[in-house]
């Protein structure tokens, strides 16, 4: 599938892709979906061999926008999935970002960092539209000042649904947040609204390295 420039809308969902279809509910067993919640961790080490197709991403991705819940069905959820150039021109804007704001000597580690975001194969961008969120304010003024919180609560829902879903993939992925710093660049470079608001990251792509063991605390003091 070819990638254009060009940006498109529909239903809080905006592609680097040219056409859009409605999509299937993913199909998973009980045992499927315990499986993905155990095994989805984050993992730093990933390159560019996928066998999953541009198609099936925009899949995992358009189903979750559609599918994951907000406050008073607002919908805020807003998503952009970057790849080949696109994911590329991503990571040199947090680089050249940061490389302006280091000290020389200091930059040399968080550079690493970068090109390692940069090796994986894609990066879901995630957004809240602050228009949608303004709306309820004005719609529900006793809630108003509850509303901001809540639409975190769906984006962080919204980034685990589809990070949990490209594990079901046999993709690995990390969450960043370097939004702060770079939203205006990303929204000059990807025509992206001002109303949407960049709360994280998402470069995902084959496991090199897979994620180590992990300690939980008793269940019965949680």
């Amino acid at each position: 599938m070819s990638v254009e420039k060009k940006t498109q809308k529909k239903g809080g969902w905006k592609s680097i892709f040219g056409c859009f279809r409605d999509v299937d509910v993913v199909k998973t067993t009980k045992a499927d979906f315990a499986s993905a919640v155990e095994n989805r961790r984050t993992i730093y080490a990933l390159n560019k061999n996928v066998k999953v197709t541009d198609s099936r991403l925009q899949e995992i991705v358009e189903f979750g926008v559609k599918h994951t819940p907000s406050s008073f069905n607002s919908q805020s959820g807003r998503c952009i999935l970057l790849l080949g150039k696109h994911h590329q021109k991503l990571w040199d804007i947090v680089k050249d970002t940061l490389k302006a704001m280091l000290p020389e000597d200091k930059f040399k580690p968080t550079e690493e960092k970068i090109n390692g975001f940069a090796a994986a194969y894609g990066t879901v961008l995630f957004f809240e539209d602050q228009d949608a969120v303004k709306k309820l304010q004005e719609g529900f003024p006793t809630y108003a000042a509850a509303f901001p919180g809540f639409s975190e609560h769906s984006s962080g829902m919204l980034q685990y649904v589809i990070w949990t879903a490209l594990e079901l993939e046999g993709l690995g992925a990390s969450l960043q947040h370097y939004g702060n710093l770079i939203e205006e660049a990303v929204q000059k470079e990807w025509n992206v609204p001002k109303s949407w608001k960049l709360n994280a990251q998402m470069p995902f792509g084959n496991p090199v390295v897979p994620a180590g063991p992990k300690e939980f605390q008793p269940l019965a003091d949680r």
